[in-house]
C-alpha cells in the first residue's frame, strides 16, 4: 500500500499537465485548423509548417528546449508550466488535424443548404457543420487525448512530480525495484477508463441526435 499512496501523490500532477495541455491545444488547433483550409495558399502553407513542426519533434525534445531554452533565458518557466506549454502546443498541431479531418468530412452540400437557408458562414458553421464536424472528430480526439495522458509521462523528466516520477522516487528510495512501476501501469489504465467511457458515451448521443 506505501507504493501505491506514493505512486498517487503524482495523480494530481498528471491530471493537471493532462487538462491543460489538452485546453491549450483544443484552443490553440482552432485557428492553425482553418488557416489549413483556407483559400489563401501562403497561410495555408505556413500552418502546415506550423504542424509538421509541432508534430515532428519528440515531446522531450520540445521540453528540453522550453525548459532548459526559453524558461531558462527568456521567460523563466518552472517544470509545471514548460510542460504545459509544451504539451499544448504538440496537442495544437494534432488536434488541428482532427479538427480539419471532421470538417473536411462534412459533405460540401451541407454549407449549400445552410446558404440556401439564408445562413451567413458563421451560423452555418456553429449550427450545421460544427456539430457534424465535432461528432467525426470526437473519437480521434479522445484517443488523442488518451495518449496525451500516457505521453506526459515525460515530464518528470524535467522535474514535475508525476506519477512515473513518483515510481521513480519510491523504487529508488525502496529499492523495490519493478513494484512502483507495476502500479503507475494500473494507475494510468485506471485513468483511461473514463475517457474512452465518455468518448463512446457522447459519440452515441451524436449519433442519435443526427439520426433524428
Amino acid at each position: 500500500m506505501s507504493h501505491l499512496h506514493a505512486v498517487l501523490l503524482g495523480v494530481p500532477w498528471t491530471l493537471a499537465v493532462m487538462l491543460a495541455a489538452l485546453a491549450i491545444g483544443a484552443v490553440l488547433a482552432v485557428p492553425l485548423a482553418a488557416a489549413r483550409r483556407s483559400r489563401v495558399a501562403p497561410l495555408r502553407w505556413a500552418a502546415r509548417l506550423a504542424i509538421d513542426v509541432l508534430r515532428g519533434i519528440p515531446p522531450i525534445v520540445w521540453l528540453f528546449i522550453i525548459f532548459f531554452g526559453l524558461g531558462d533565458k527568456v521567460l523563466r518557466l518552472g517544470p509545471f508550466q514548460a510542460a504545459v506549454l509544451g504539451l499544448g502546443l504538440i496537442s495544437a498541431g494534432y488536434l488541428a488535424e482532427i479538427y480539419r479531418g471532421g470538417l473536411t468530412a462534412v459533405h460540401k452540400g451541407q454549407w449549400e443548404a445552410a446558404s440556401a437557408l439564408g445562413m451567413g458562414r458563421a451560423d452555418a458553421m456553429t449550427r450545421v457543420i460544427g456539430p457534424q464536424a465535432f461528432r467525426v472528430a470526437l473519437p480521434g480526439a479522445t484517443t488523442y487525448a488518451i495518449g496525451l495522458l500516457k505521453d506526459s509521462s515525460v515530464v518528470s523528466t524535467i522535474g514535475v512530480t508525476d506519477i512515473m516520477a513518483r515510481a521513480s522516487q519510491d523504487a529508488r528510495s525502496t529499492s523495490s525495484g519493478l513494484t512502483p512501476f507495476l502500479l503507475a501501469a494500473l494507475v494510468y489504465i485506471v485513468l483511461s477508463g473514463p475517457l474512452a467511457w465518455l468518448s463512446r458515451t457522447m459519440d452515441a448521443k451524436l449519433r442519435a441526435r443526427v439520426a433524428r
